[in-house]
Protein backbone atom coordinates (compact mmCIF):
# COMPACT_ATOMS: atom_id res chain seq x y z
CA UNK A 1 0.00 0.00 0.00
CA UNK A 2 1.57 3.08 -1.23
CA UNK A 3 0.41 6.94 -0.25
CA UNK A 4 1.21 10.00 1.69
CA UNK A 5 0.01 10.00 4.59
CA UNK A 6 0.59 6.33 4.89
CA UNK A 7 0.89 5.34 9.04
CA UNK A 8 -3.48 5.30 9.66
CA UNK A 9 -4.26 2.36 6.72
CA UNK A 10 -5.62 -0.56 8.10
CA UNK A 11 -5.58 -2.50 4.42
CA UNK A 12 -2.78 -4.38 5.68
CA UNK A 13 -4.50 -5.97 8.52
CA UNK A 14 -7.12 -6.84 6.52
CA UNK A 15 -4.96 -8.06 3.41
CA UNK A 16 -2.71 -10.40 5.90
CA UNK A 17 -6.08 -11.64 7.64
CA UNK A 18 -7.36 -12.82 3.81
CA UNK A 19 -4.23 -14.33 2.99
CA UNK A 20 -3.56 -16.23 6.12
CA UNK A 21 -7.06 -17.84 5.34
CA UNK A 22 -6.53 -18.57 1.72
CA UNK A 23 -2.84 -20.34 2.62
CA UNK A 24 -0.52 -18.03 0.33
CA UNK A 25 2.71 -17.28 1.50
CA UNK A 26 2.14 -13.95 0.67
CA UNK A 27 3.33 -10.02 2.26
CA UNK A 28 1.37 -6.88 2.42
CA UNK A 29 3.41 -3.88 3.89
CA UNK A 30 2.78 0.05 3.63
CA UNK A 31 4.98 2.92 2.16
CA UNK A 32 5.09 6.61 2.19
CA UNK A 33 4.77 7.43 -1.25
CA UNK A 34 4.27 11.29 -2.31
CA UNK A 35 3.54 11.96 -6.03
CA UNK A 36 7.20 13.30 -6.57
CA UNK A 37 8.70 9.72 -5.89
CA UNK A 38 6.00 7.67 -7.53
CA UNK A 39 7.96 7.05 -10.64
CA UNK A 40 11.03 6.33 -9.15
CA UNK A 41 9.19 4.10 -6.85
CA UNK A 42 7.66 1.99 -9.46
CA UNK A 43 10.90 2.01 -11.51
CA UNK A 44 12.55 0.37 -8.48
CA UNK A 45 10.46 -2.58 -7.96
CA UNK A 46 11.38 -6.20 -8.47
CA UNK A 47 9.86 -8.73 -9.53
CA UNK A 48 8.49 -10.48 -6.79
CA UNK A 49 6.13 -7.56 -6.63
CA UNK A 50 2.83 -8.48 -7.86
CA UNK A 51 0.88 -5.64 -7.35
CA UNK A 52 0.07 -2.37 -5.72
CA UNK A 53 -2.74 -0.46 -3.74
CA UNK A 54 -2.72 2.98 -4.18
CA UNK A 55 -4.30 5.43 -1.75
CA UNK A 56 -3.55 9.56 -1.95
CA UNK A 57 -2.59 11.25 -3.60
CA UNK A 58 -1.77 8.77 -6.04
CA UNK A 59 -4.86 7.41 -7.82
CA UNK A 60 -4.07 9.99 -10.54
CA UNK A 61 -0.22 9.03 -10.77
CA UNK A 62 -1.46 5.49 -11.20
CA UNK A 63 -3.77 5.70 -13.57
CA UNK A 64 -1.48 8.17 -16.14
CA UNK A 65 1.16 5.03 -15.49
CA UNK A 66 -1.36 1.86 -16.23
CA UNK A 67 -0.69 0.42 -19.77
CA UNK A 68 -4.39 -0.69 -19.60
CA UNK A 69 -7.57 0.35 -17.37
CA UNK A 70 -10.86 -1.38 -16.15
CA UNK A 71 -13.97 0.63 -17.14
CA UNK A 72 -14.33 2.10 -13.63
CA UNK A 73 -10.99 3.32 -14.02
CA UNK A 74 -11.10 5.11 -17.42
CA UNK A 75 -14.48 6.66 -15.97
CA UNK A 76 -13.17 7.52 -12.52
CA UNK A 77 -9.51 8.65 -13.95
CA UNK A 78 -8.35 6.97 -11.11
CA UNK A 79 -6.45 3.73 -10.23
CA UNK A 80 -6.17 2.45 -7.22
CA UNK A 81 -4.66 -1.20 -7.87
CA UNK A 82 -2.03 -1.72 -9.95
CA UNK A 83 -1.05 -5.38 -11.02
CA UNK A 84 1.89 -6.72 -13.17
CA UNK A 85 1.37 -8.99 -15.83
CA UNK A 86 2.69 -10.20 -18.94
CA UNK A 87 5.34 -7.20 -18.95
CA UNK A 88 2.65 -4.65 -18.69
CA UNK A 89 0.83 -2.82 -15.46
CA UNK A 90 -2.77 -3.02 -15.52
CA UNK A 91 -4.83 -0.49 -13.71
CA UNK A 92 -8.12 -1.16 -11.69
CA UNK A 93 -10.75 1.38 -9.62
CA UNK A 94 -11.93 -0.95 -7.10
CA UNK A 95 -13.88 1.52 -4.92
CA UNK A 96 -16.04 1.51 -7.34
CA UNK A 97 -17.19 -2.16 -6.83
CA UNK A 98 -16.46 -2.16 -3.47
CA UNK A 99 -18.62 0.88 -2.58
CA UNK A 100 -21.24 -0.86 -4.70
CA UNK A 101 -21.00 -3.98 -2.79
CA UNK A 102 -21.29 -2.50 0.44
CA UNK A 103 -24.58 -0.14 -0.50
CA UNK A 104 -26.30 -3.27 -1.36
CA UNK A 105 -25.41 -5.16 1.86
CA UNK A 106 -26.91 -2.29 4.18
CA UNK A 107 -30.19 -3.25 2.25
CA UNK A 108 -29.96 -0.88 -0.27
CA UNK A 109 -30.17 -2.13 -4.10
CA UNK A 110 -32.59 -0.77 -6.22
CA UNK A 111 -32.05 3.26 -6.79
CA UNK A 112 -33.62 5.62 -8.62
CA UNK A 113 -32.62 8.67 -6.98
CA UNK A 114 -29.66 9.58 -4.59
CA UNK A 115 -27.50 12.33 -3.18
CA UNK A 116 -23.59 12.28 -2.79
CA UNK A 117 -21.88 15.17 -0.35
CA UNK A 118 -18.78 16.35 -1.68
CA UNK A 119 -17.71 16.87 -4.95
CA UNK A 120 -13.83 15.20 -5.16
CA UNK A 121 -12.22 12.12 -6.53
CA UNK A 122 -14.22 9.86 -4.14
CA UNK A 123 -17.44 11.91 -5.36
CA UNK A 124 -16.39 10.53 -8.96
CA UNK A 125 -16.14 6.91 -7.43
CA UNK A 126 -19.61 7.23 -5.89
CA UNK A 127 -21.26 8.43 -8.40
CA UNK A 128 -20.35 5.27 -10.75
CA UNK A 129 -21.17 3.03 -8.10
CA UNK A 130 -24.69 4.87 -7.39
CA UNK A 131 -25.44 4.32 -11.33
CA UNK A 132 -24.12 0.64 -10.97
CA UNK A 133 -26.97 0.53 -8.71
CA UNK A 134 -29.56 1.76 -10.85
CA UNK A 135 -29.74 5.42 -9.65
CA UNK A 136 -31.10 7.86 -12.68
CA UNK A 137 -30.98 11.30 -10.74
CA UNK A 138 -28.46 12.15 -8.36
CA UNK A 139 -28.35 15.21 -6.31
CA UNK A 140 -24.28 16.96 -5.85
CA UNK A 141 -24.03 18.87 -2.58
CA UNK A 142 -20.70 20.80 -2.93
CA UNK A 143 -19.61 23.62 -1.39
CA UNK A 144 -17.50 25.01 -4.80
CA UNK A 145 -20.81 23.74 -6.81
CA UNK A 146 -18.25 24.85 -9.99
CA UNK A 147 -15.96 21.84 -8.80
CA UNK A 148 -18.70 19.25 -9.12
CA UNK A 149 -19.28 20.45 -13.34
CA UNK A 150 -16.89 16.92 -14.13
CA UNK A 151 -19.45 15.14 -12.14
CA UNK A 152 -22.23 16.37 -14.10
CA UNK A 153 -20.68 15.74 -17.03
CA UNK A 154 -19.40 12.11 -16.01
CA UNK A 155 -23.40 11.66 -15.47
CA UNK A 156 -24.31 12.53 -18.73
CA UNK A 157 -21.79 10.07 -20.35
CA UNK A 158 -23.71 7.81 -18.04
CA UNK A 159 -27.40 8.73 -19.10
CA UNK A 160 -28.00 10.18 -15.21
CA UNK A 161 -29.41 13.33 -13.99
CA UNK A 162 -26.63 15.03 -12.05
CA UNK A 163 -28.08 18.35 -10.07
CA UNK A 164 -25.64 20.91 -7.91
CA UNK A 165 -26.43 22.38 -5.14
CA UNK A 166 -24.88 24.47 -2.71
CA UNK A 167 -25.36 23.45 1.28
CA UNK A 168 -27.13 26.47 2.25
CA UNK A 169 -29.46 25.72 -0.42
CA UNK A 170 -30.17 21.94 0.06
CA UNK A 171 -34.00 21.92 1.04
CA UNK A 172 -35.54 18.62 3.17
CA UNK A 173 -36.29 15.83 0.79
CA UNK A 174 -37.05 12.24 1.01
CA UNK A 175 -34.00 10.17 -0.10
CA UNK A 176 -32.79 6.80 0.61
CA UNK A 177 -29.64 6.89 0.19
CA UNK A 178 -26.76 9.47 0.74
CA UNK A 179 -23.54 9.21 0.10
CA UNK A 180 -21.22 11.26 1.87
CA UNK A 181 -17.49 11.49 0.30
CA UNK A 182 -16.12 14.50 3.00
CA UNK A 183 -13.41 14.10 4.00
CA UNK A 184 -13.16 13.25 8.23
CA UNK A 185 -14.28 15.65 10.56
CA UNK A 186 -15.47 18.15 7.77
CA UNK A 187 -19.06 19.84 8.48
CA UNK A 188 -20.86 21.51 6.51
CA UNK A 189 -22.25 25.25 7.18
CA UNK A 190 -24.90 26.54 9.13
CA UNK A 191 -28.19 23.71 9.57
CA UNK A 192 -27.36 22.30 6.16
CA UNK A 193 -26.49 18.43 7.71
CA UNK A 194 -29.42 18.60 10.14
CA UNK A 195 -31.92 19.47 6.74
CA UNK A 196 -30.30 16.46 5.06
CA UNK A 197 -31.20 13.81 8.12
CA UNK A 198 -34.46 15.29 8.00
CA UNK A 199 -34.46 12.90 4.83
CA UNK A 200 -34.24 9.88 6.96
CA UNK A 201 -32.84 7.67 4.69
CA UNK A 202 -29.40 5.85 5.01
CA UNK A 203 -26.23 7.91 5.30
CA UNK A 204 -22.99 6.17 3.60
CA UNK A 205 -20.23 8.02 5.34
CA UNK A 206 -16.83 6.54 3.13
CA UNK A 207 -15.40 7.76 6.17
CA UNK A 208 -14.15 5.27 8.93
CA UNK A 209 -11.75 6.90 11.08
CA UNK A 210 -13.22 9.55 14.06
CA UNK A 211 -16.84 7.99 14.20
CA UNK A 212 -19.29 9.63 14.07
CA UNK A 213 -18.84 12.25 11.67
CA UNK A 214 -20.34 15.57 11.93
CA UNK A 215 -22.79 14.12 9.60
CA UNK A 216 -23.57 11.03 10.92
CA UNK A 217 -24.03 13.02 14.04
CA UNK A 218 -26.50 14.89 12.74
CA UNK A 219 -28.33 11.65 11.32
CA UNK A 220 -28.24 9.82 14.63
CA UNK A 221 -29.91 12.84 15.77
CA UNK A 222 -32.20 12.52 14.02
CA UNK A 223 -33.29 9.24 14.77
CA UNK A 224 -31.53 8.31 10.73
CA UNK A 225 -29.69 5.60 9.78
CA UNK A 226 -25.63 5.99 9.40
CA UNK A 227 -23.07 3.62 8.43
CA UNK A 228 -19.09 3.98 7.97
CA UNK A 229 -17.05 3.06 4.93
CA UNK A 230 -15.28 -0.16 6.64
CA UNK A 231 -17.37 -2.05 4.41
CA UNK A 232 -16.18 -0.40 1.55
CA UNK A 233 -12.69 -0.65 2.65
CA UNK A 234 -13.09 -4.46 3.01
CA UNK A 235 -15.27 -4.72 -0.40
CA UNK A 236 -12.53 -2.89 -2.50
CA UNK A 237 -10.00 -5.17 -0.69
CA UNK A 238 -11.61 -8.30 -1.87
CA UNK A 239 -11.37 -7.10 -5.07
CA UNK A 240 -8.01 -6.27 -5.24
CA UNK A 241 -6.86 -9.82 -3.97
CA UNK A 242 -9.15 -11.23 -6.61
CA UNK A 243 -7.05 -9.38 -9.57
CA UNK A 244 -3.72 -10.20 -8.02
CA UNK A 245 -4.42 -13.61 -7.66
CA UNK A 246 -5.03 -13.62 -11.44
CA UNK A 247 -9.10 -13.54 -11.19
CA UNK A 248 -11.23 -11.27 -12.97
CA UNK A 249 -11.99 -8.04 -10.66
CA UNK A 250 -15.74 -9.63 -10.84
CA UNK A 251 -14.84 -13.16 -10.36
CA UNK A 252 -15.56 -14.42 -6.47
CA UNK A 253 -12.44 -15.77 -4.78
CA UNK A 254 -12.90 -19.62 -3.40
CA UNK A 255 -15.10 -19.30 -0.23
CA UNK A 256 -15.08 -15.54 -0.46
CA UNK A 257 -18.05 -15.16 1.52
CA UNK A 258 -15.39 -16.98 4.72
CA UNK A 259 -12.66 -14.37 3.74
CA UNK A 260 -14.90 -11.46 3.82
CA UNK A 261 -15.72 -12.33 7.19
CA UNK A 262 -12.31 -13.05 8.62
CA UNK A 263 -11.18 -8.97 6.87
CA UNK A 264 -13.89 -7.66 8.88
CA UNK A 265 -12.92 -9.62 12.16
CA UNK A 266 -9.35 -8.41 11.62
CA UNK A 267 -10.94 -4.86 12.13
CA UNK A 268 -12.84 -5.02 15.11
CA UNK A 269 -11.90 -2.70 17.85
CA UNK A 270 -11.19 0.19 15.36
Amino acid sequence: MWGDPIDHSLSPRIHRAAYAVLGWDWTYGRRRVDVGGFTREIDALDAPHRGLSLTFPLKAAAFARADTRDRTAELTGAVNTLVRAGGALHGYNTDVGGLAADIRAQGVDDLDRARIVGAGSTATSALVALGDLGAREIEIVARRPEAAAALVDLGARLGMQVSVTAPEAVASASTTLTVSTLPGGAALPGDAAAVLASGEGLLYDVVYGGWPTPLAAAWQSAGAPAVNGLGMLVQQAVRQIRVFAGFAVDQPLPAEEDIVDVMRSALVGD
